[in-house]
């Protein structure tokens, strides 16, 4: 599961060129960098006639059973899912990120990022409900490097597997099935060991 995930323009040139693309075609739109939590509106890339282009678009599907909104589709069942669908064929899109977050089981909050790059591109499909463009992300099974904090991950594309992600629909099925690279970690709790 993605619940959290950090985005950050100082730290990642690539993050600091889509903000400015952002900035330039949505004059005055408010968006949220830092700490991304649902339902905040942020920047991703959606395919528009052959580019891949950034938008502004709001964290998570609206839950129709319940309050609430839907943050993440299982990779292993959004073709079989009536909300993913459609989206998973002609709306697919790309949520850039410096990281993400995760809990381990004594609620310490972990942070994920890629070795050697200084940005992550998690895979996601987005719909538009009320005229609001909304997006989740895909989530697959844990690789070893986060799976003692979490079973869940979110599906990780790497830098020249975007343009299919985005535009070729026969690849589609591969990039579900996909084990995502592995990532390293750091804690804000460090484990401290005392030698008598």
């Amino acid at each position: 599961m993605c619940g959290r995930y950090y985005i950050d323009d100082e730290t990642s040139k690539e993050i600091e060129k889509i903000l400015q693309n952002i900035d330039k075609k949505n004059s005055g739109k408010s968006y949220k960098t830092g700490e991304i939590f649902p339902t905040e509106t942020v920047p991703i890339l959606v395919a528009q006639k052959d580019d891949m282009v950034p938008d502004l678009l709001t964290w998570g599907f609206p839950n129709s059973k319940s309050k609430g909104v839907i943050i993440n589709a299982r990779s292993e069942t959004a073709f079989d899912k009536n909300m993913f669908q459609e989206s998973l064929i002609s709306r697919r899109c790309i949520i850039p990120a410096n990281g993400f977050y995760e809990w381990n089981k004594n609620k310490e909050k972990i942070y994920f990022t890629q070795p050697d790059s200084d940005i992550i591109y998690m895979a996601g499909v987005y719909n538009v409900f009320n005229e609001e463009s909304r997006f989740v992300i895909l989530t697959t099974n844990a690789n070893d490097s986060i799976l003692d904090v979490h079973d869940r991950m979110p599906l990780i594309l790497q830098r020249e597997e975007l343009h299919s992600w985005l535009f070729d629909n026969n690849r589609t099925q591969d990039f579900l099935k996909q084990v995502p690279t592995i990532l390293e970690r750091k804690s804000e709790y460090q484990q401290i060991t005392l030698e008598f």
